[in-house]
């Protein structure tokens, strides 16, 4: 937020003609727009708000600062699996047999292999099986086989996490 001009009185056309070339609003409190400044705002596209009481211009104010703020990403586990045997199979490279020890393992997660509680690779389920069938999810409790794009260094012990990543949007408070 860059304040480019403040004073007192009506709004004038070369108020309007400022805001035109820094690409701003203009605010008003209790003023009105001259009828040149508001026939130039109008072929200018220039955008005039005019606020009688003072905590309306201040909500939206506050609610335009909070529309420029960036959201906060932040990571949500939906699920981990133990990695209790390996299979190398043609085509597909390693598979890890897992149990699902919380939350669900699903086809479309995102997931990172943890060693010893340190992240080795993240990436993206490539296949997830329950005995021989191809299944889009695995709950707790059940054991699978799951295979990670592009991953083949998977050891037995490891930790299989999914995760999803979320906005949160943040506001001036």
């Amino acid at each position: 937020l860059n304040v480019i001009s403040r004073a007192v009185g009506a709004i004038t056309e070369n108020d309007v003609l400022l805001a035109t070339a820094s690409d701003a609003i203009i605010i008003g409190f209790n003023v009105r727009p001259d009828g040149r400044a508001r026939e130039v705002a109008a072929a200018e596209h220039v955008d005039i708000r005019m606020y009688r009481v003072i905590y309306e211009a201040v909500e939206d104010v506050k609610a335009a600062l909070s529309g420029l703020l960036k959201p906060t990403v932040d990571e949500r586990v939906t699920g981990a699996a133990a990695v209790r045997e390996t299979f190398n199979v043609p085509r597909l490279g390693t598979i890890a047999g897992c149990h699902v020890s919380e939350g669900a393992i699903q086809r479309s997660s995102t997931v990172r292999l943890l060693r010893d509680g340190v992240i080795v690779y993240e990436g993206n389920v490539g296949s997830l099986r329950r005995f021989k069938d191809d299944v889009r999810e695995v709950q707790s409790g059940f054991e699978c086989g799951i295979g990670i794009e592009n991953f083949t260094d998977i050891k037995v012990g490891d930790v299989i996490e999914a995760y999803e990543m979320f906005e949160i949007e943040r506001t001036l408070e």
